[in-house]
């Protein structure tokens, strides 16, 4: 029999990123590495990541809590709880937290690898040599991740 993975409401790995808190909820160690999922709050008011796309991954972001601004290319999509983003690979895109309350959103990696990039960018910052974007655009790269300024 396969063991099965449950995770607590106050289980999982949490990885403090300025004004995003992650919890890996599965880092793919359960599904083969087929599948990671990590669940995302979003300080009021803040930015998320830098634009990008990936090469080698689907990301989906399903919102729980509070409105996501979701920027794809030069186009921005107010997502309010109960929905949906799948971003297949190659589309550039970013998040924010545009209004007064935290947003909270489930996020998955098809298949898992970029939930080592949490981990990554959290030990790079800890170090205090570089900008966290430069540390970002830095350990994206190797996940087959590119930042993208064509629409800034």
């Amino acid at each position: 029999m396969n063991d099965v993975s449950i995770v607590a409401p106050d289980g999982g790995e949490v990885i403090g990123l300025g004004p995003a808190t992650i919890r890996i909820l599965e880092d793919g160690a359960t599904t083969a590495h087929r599948l990671g999922i990590a669940e995302i709050i979003l300080a009021p008011y803040s930015a998320g990541p830098p634009q990008h796309r990936h090469a080698e991954h689907d990301e989906g972001f399903y919102v729980v809590s509070g409105t996501a601004r979701f920027t794809v290319g030069a186009d921005d999509y107010d997502a309010p709880a109960g929905t949906l983003v799948m971003v297949p690979p190659g589309a550039p895109h970013t998040f924010a937290n545009p209004g007064d309350q935290p947003l909270v959103m489930v996020n998955t990696f098809t298949p898992d690898r970029y939930v080592q990039y949490f981990r990554d960018l959290r030990e790079m910052l800890a170090r205090g040599d570089r900008t966290p974007a430069q540390a970002s655009a830095e350990i994206m790269g190797r996940y087959a991740t590119t930042v993208t300024e064509e629409f800034a």
